[in-house]
């Protein structure tokens, strides 16, 4: 894992060749000590750094380092010892010391700087201060005019990869005809030959084909370890990426775009983006490593930096205020804000603005926001070198074992014009995975994703129904909106689905007017014939960058370079301005061509929008493909869905609750967890029914229980199920703690009949340990005893709604009633309606709902508008929460667990949300169906912040103890907010 970066003396001397080293001293002893190694080590490039402490006998204290410095032949230099840039940021520097030190401002002491005089000074002000040490002064000038550097200066070479006896084009031209062949067995087209030839002349001149080579190899490696991988992203525009294997998406079928992945005046490396099972990407990375070298292959960094509540968290603890003061003030900002708390927000809450500490805390904590605070890994981004890398970049451990993680991140490699390896994980490609797997083993069914029936009329009949929980890329709900509108019967049909969702099209406003034309209520009108070959696949909407591109090429006679540099010039324009030229060009020269000014406007206008978010078509295609294979897995086995789904999580949009009771829904029988049926995995058990198996929760799903516990329960399960507790203590030597969770998580009722009380009280009787004279009985037995005989109890029944609380909190999913089902006859008596019949009413009218909140939104696209889902018995309610409400009751919105809204539907074809206007905090309602801790509710995942609604910080606090049977006060439901 990561450690500090020690040098020592061997270290300078070994690597320190063409160094200039400037000791900057604490004291004079030491610094006379640590001159004699900086001589023996740099001679003539030793320097003593002389600076200010702003203390007495300061004088007298650079009189004597210079004094050392010519005893030991050492020049020297001036130096502010800088820590920060301006005087204002003097507090802001201690706070930070305090972070990184892991103390509160009242305990940092001398760790702090004892001056604030340490920032950047002008020229003139240096030359004041050290007027006496002229040679000095000069001397550091001469260093800073040495100090000139250029990235240019980096000699990066990429891996030689030949074949013996080949060069590397002529290795890549063989694979690429013999895969050609392999593609198509009934002969090569010949729009596919002309762009194999033109890929290949134009990846010889710029000499990338080790590079292709590498991704080749990377995915001919996984295919032999049978792990699914599928390229994405510009590099499915290559029709050498698809012979290879690479890709998935043929050039005989679609419109490729070679250019928007490789360019000869762009003079770019080609960036390939190669998905891989999420479960098992590790073998994939540990290959890389062993085939390349450590010391030529590390991952990229990504710098994190502080957001609103990171900062004000790290600040707030710095200096000293309480845990649940900085917990409320967290509440009143959304998770992915960069805003900080505001005044009034502080104020809301009571808060005495005019105490030091919060204005600080506040003020700071803003300063703050955007600051890099650590290096993380890359999601895979490897980059590969012919020589040492560490030679090029800095290297570092990663947190994760066997990793190692350069220093920089992708925007510097960029620059660098380094050649980085995406080595994707994609959870999806997990789940279809064991999918096809299940398939094959319980049904007969060998099939993989190229295999899968295609264009089947069931399966979009369903992804039209907005039916698409669970898979990939269509299950959202901003997706589940549009499918009921663009109602898909096509693949290409699916490829818009997937692009049309996207920033870049919401941006340019290209949506409505797309789905206008689609439904018939607006007509498609194309001015020029060549427009129509560009467009009349999306009804004249440019929905991609690749129709961006092609657009400026055959309406405006840009070459396709030309166009990709306008593609870049867009995706930028909003930080470096520079698209006015090229829309000069553009508008221009499709005037010159027979449009009108107002046409070639708007057209550049729609290009502009979306430029730096639109999807590449052959990405989107690639991203289809899966979305369709999935589709159809759920569609034809419902069954093999929920079970692979289950098994491949983490991942996706949804938790297992809501897969769970989707499964369900479409007739999928779940059976709970039993130590004599459960394995690791969730598993098919046969059902009366010879086309439909049950799902069995597997193991995996007991929160808490580990692994090698689970793998030697059922080891030694074998055959012979388990007749009692102590039976499986005995049989499988599982430890005391792992049998208390398999019992919270009721795994004992169906297989030994007992209960969750009665599994825990025969455990008391249990120990790892026993005490010596029962280890001495247990030792002639040869097996091991309990401690002492519990005797039979007859235990009160556990209430149901505990039972619902304990299958949350300790498998994540119940099979009993939804927790709402508990409260309905309170609900209906404030007039509460259930969500599946507040959805029902029709457009406009007013309706009360009320659930637990599952999911909040609030996407950079929505201006401001937060969407919230909430679930009850009868299924879920999309709200809609408009900026304003959102202000007036930001503390309802961002803390409540039971959200009651008043509302009016909204009714768009079959797409149903209620437009919030009155929200109510219900959470005092869940107090009644737990008895203690937490309750933990599903949530979604995506890319969402882990943050927990809290209770005001000032309210009477539950108390802590365990009293069996005892409901105490409240219970906190957490929740996941994501953009």
């Amino acid at each position: 894992g990561k450690g500090g970066c020690r040098l020592g003396w061997d270290d300078l001397e070994t690597w320190g060749e063409g160094w200039i080293a400037v000791l900057v001293p604490d004291g004079l002893t030491a610094a006379r000590r640590n001159l004699v190694h900086l001589v023996e080590v740099f001679g003539d490039d030793a320097h003593l750094a002389l600076t200010l402490h702003r203390r007495p006998r300061d004088q007298m204290r650079l009189h004597q380092l210079c004094e050392a410095a010519r005893a030991a032949a050492v020049r020297t230099v001036v130096t502010n010892d800088v820590l920060f840039h301006h005087p204002d940021r003097r507090i802001l520097q201690d706070v930070v010391t305090c972070i990184r030190e892991g103390c509160t401002i009242d305990d940092v002491g001398f760790r702090r700087s004892r001056t604030a005089d340490r920032h950047l000074k002008p020229v003139g002000e240096m030359h004041r201060l050290f007027a006496r040490y002229l040679e000095a002064l000069a001397r550091t000038v001469e260093i800073a005019d040495l100090c000139r550097f250029s990235l240019d200066e980096l000699a990066y070479q990429y891996p030689r990869e030949a074949a013996a006896g080949q060069t590397p084009q002529e290795a890549l031209e063989a694979l690429t005809w013999a895969g050609a062949a392999d593609r198509y067995p009934e002969g090569l087209p010949d729009k596919v030959r002309a762009a194999l030839k033109h890929e290949l002349g134009l990846i010889e001149t710029l000499g990338y084909a080790p590079y292709f080579l590498t991704v080749h190899s990377i995915v001919r490696f996984a295919r032999s370890r049978d792990i699914l991988c599928q390229g994405r992203g510009s590099a499915a525009n290559s029709a050498v990426c698809f012979v290879l294997g690479v890709t998935s998406i043929d050039p005989g079928r679609n419109d490729l775009l070679f250019e928007r992945f490789v360019s000869q005046e762009r003079k770019e490396p080609p960036d390939i983006d190669v998905d891989f099972e999420h479960e098992r990407r590790e073998e994939v990375i540990q290959w890389i490593y062993d085939t390349y070298g450590r010391d030529r292959s590390a991952l990229c960094a990504t710098v994190i930096r502080y957001r609103s509540r990171g900062a004000l968290r790290d600040v707030g603890k710095a200096l000293g205020l309480t845990e649940d003061l900085i917990k409320t003030l967290s509440s009143q900002v959304w998770s992915y804000s960069s805003e900080g708390v505001e005044d009034r927000h502080a104020e809301e809450l009571n808060l005495n603005l005019e105490d030091r500490r919060l204005r600080l805390a506040l003020d700071l904590s803003r300063q703050l926001i955007g600051f890099p605070r650590h290096l993380s890994q890359h999601p895979g981004g490897f980059v590969l070198t012919d020589d040492r890398l560490d030679d090029l970049v800095p290297i570092e451990p990663a947190a994760m074992k066997d990793r190692q993680v350069i220093e920089w991140d992708k925007d510097d490699i960029d620059a660098l014009k380094f050649m980085k390896v995406d080595v994707l994980a994609l959870g999806m490609l997990s789940c279809m995975r064991r999918g096809l797997d299940l398939l094959r083993d319980h049904k007969g069914m060998d099939l993989d994703l190229a295999s899968i029936p295609a264009e089947d009329p069931k399966t979009y009949a369903m992804i039209r129904k907005a039916d698409t929980l669970g898979v990939f890329q269509i299950e959202s709900r901003a997706q589940m909106a549009m499918l009921p509108r663009i109602k898909p019967r096509t693949f290409y049909d699916l490829v818009i689905e997937v692009a049309i969702v996207r920033p870049g099209p919401i941006q340019g406003d290209m949506v409505h007017p797309y789905l206008r034309r689609r439904e018939g209520k607006e007509p498609v009108v194309f001015p020029k014939p060549e427009l129509e070959e560009v467009l009349g696949k999306t009804l004249g909407v440019p929905l991609f960058q690749e129709q961006a591109m092609r657009v400026a090429i055959e309406c405006a006679g840009f070459t396709a370079s030309e166009a990709d540099q306008l593609r870049r010039a867009m995706a930028t324009f909003k930080f470096t301005g520079g698209v006015s030229h090229f829309k000069d060009k553009l508008v221009g020269g499709m005037v010159e061509r027979g449009y009108t000014a107002e046409f070639a406007e708007k057209t550049f206008s729609q290009l502009e929008g979306f430029g730096s978010y639109g999807f590449p078509e052959s990405h989107a295609a690639s991203f289809a493909l899966i979305a369709y294979a999935s589709s159809w897995l759920k569609c034809w086995h419902p069954d093999v869905f929920c079970a692979a789904l289950l098994n491949a999580q983490p991942m996706g949009f949804y938790a297992p609750a809501q897969i769970v009771r989707d499964a369900r829904e479409h007739g999928v029988e779940v059976r709970p967890v039993c130590v004599n049926a459960s394995r690791w995995d969730c598993t098919l058990e046969p059902t009366e029914r010879e086309d439909r198996f049950a799902v069995r929760l597997g193991l995996r799903m007991v929160r808490g229980l580990a692994n090698g516990d689970a793998a030697r329960l059922v080891t030694n399960r074998g055959d012979r199920p388990f007749a009692g507790i102590d039976d499986l203590w005995r049989r499988a030597m599982t430890p005391v703690g792992a049998l208390t969770r398999l019992a919270e998580a009721d795994a004992f009722l169906e297989g030994l009949r007992l209960s969750r009380r009665d599994a825990l009280w025969s455990i008391k009787a249990l120990r790892d340990d026993p005490l010596p004279l029962f280890a001495a009985a247990s030792a002639e037995a040869g097996e091991l005893v309990p401690e002492v005989d519990e005797p039979d109890a007859a235990l009160p029944a556990m209430p149901a709604g505990q039972e619902v609380v304990e299958d949350y909190t300790h498998v994540g999913v119940t099979l009993r009633d939804h927790p709402l089902a508990f409260l309905r006859d309170e609900l209906q008596v404030r007039h509460v309606m259930t969500c599946a019949d507040g959805t029902a009413m029709r457009d406009r009218r007013l309706t009360r709902v009320a659930g637990l909140v599952l999911v909040r939104q609030k996407p950079g696209s929505a201006k401001g508008v937060m969407f919230i889902t909430i679930e009850d018995e009868t299924g879920v309610a999309n709200l809609v929460i408009w900026p304003s409400l959102y202000e007036q009751q930001r503390r309802v919105v961002l803390g409540a667990s039971l959200l009651v809204v008043d509302g009016r539907v909204q009714r768009e074809g079959e797409v149903v949300h209620i437009v919030a206007e009155r929200l109510h905090d219900g959470s005092d309602l869940l107090a009644s169906l737990g008895r203690r801790g937490e309750f933990r509710l599903p949530h979604g995942r995506g890319d969402e912040v882990y943050r927990g609604s809290k209770p005001d910080a000032r309210t009477p606090k539950a108390r802590d103890i365990y009293i069996p049977d005892l409901s105490l006060e409240g219970i906190r439901v957490r929740t996941r907010d994501f953009r």
